[in-house]
């Protein structure tokens, strides 16, 4: 029964991922996400059923456009496979914490969105105001749902605690920002990255943005420091954060608490 649920939450992930390579090619264009129905960018043809089967179709046609034959780039497939992967993830991560269906759609939800800013991010180091109103107003609706049903998905479970989770992440990076635009008259933060925190606050409630905030500065740090190293970057180059919010919160979603609990049992003791 249990393998039974981990291929429907696959395939419904590869259905999302889907639609988010909609999203992500849409948005930072400013395009509307429901007209025109999806079609090839190359000639322009309106796709059909079989060409818009998650992964396999891209398979069957050899990664190319069934009427023009355009090459279609690998990252659509990819995407589909990693929103199924990290689908899996969170709802193994679900049943382990003895969370519910609606534990899992939280989560599902929320790294459905910071899939998509990572991508679009990574590639326009823009982070789409669509993006965060849609996170906001699930965040709303498990702000509503908490309050009569405390759900368990990260940190304690106080009503006011998704509240409260608005205020690390977002105040941290207003100060980041605005201390680069005092000290380096320079942008150091996008709004963007300041924005998207306000929804992830929402999901994970204050403890776990604190982690997801720490978490994503040190991936980020770590990461950059690498891309220097190696050449690919240098100490001047503009490195979207974006993605790297995106690595952290994933990271705290799925071991937040064993890492706030290694750091107070650890860290504070000394």
């Amino acid at each position: 029964m249990i393998i039974m649920e981990y291929i429907f939450v696959f395939v419904f992930g590869l259905l999302i991922g889907s639609f988010l390579n909609v999203c992500i090619w849409r948005l930072p264009r400013e395009e509307s996400i429901v007209k025109p129905p999806s079609h090839c960018v190359g000639c322009g043809n309106r796709l059909g059923p079989l060409d818009l089967v998650p992964v396999f179709s891209f398979l069957f046609l050899r990664g190319r456009c069934r009427y023009c034959k355009v090459k279609i780039s690998v990252k659509y497939p990819l995407i589909e496979l990693l929103t199924g992967v990290v689908f899996i993830a969170l709802y193994i991560r679900t049943l382990n914490i003895g969370g519910n269906l609606v534990d899992f759609a939280a989560s599902a939800f929320l790294m459905s969105i910071l899939i998509a800013v990572f991508f679009i991010d990574l590639e326009h180091m823009i982070i789409p105001d669509g993006l965060v109103i849609t996170g906001l107003v699930g965040g709303a609706a498990v702000f509503v749902y908490n309050i009569f049903m405390p759900i368990q998905i990260y940190g304690d479970r106080n009503w006011w605690n998704p509240l409260l989770g608005l205020l690390p992440g977002s105040i941290f990076w207003l100060l980041i920002g605005s201390l680069g635009m005092l000290i380096y008259k320079d942008d150091a933060m996008g709004g963007g990255d300041i924005k998207i925190f306000a929804p992830i606050g929402i999901f994970l409630g204050w403890k776990m943005t604190i982690v997801a905030t720490l978490s994503s500065v040190f991936i980020g740090g770590f990461v950059s420091l690498i891309l220097i190293l190696v050449g690919i970057k240098n100490r001047k180059s503009t490195i979207p954060f974006g993605p790297f919010i995106v690595i952290g919160t994933f990271v705290t979603m799925m071991w937040g608490t064993e890492i706030l609990n290694w750091y107070v049992n650890n860290m504070l003791a000394f």
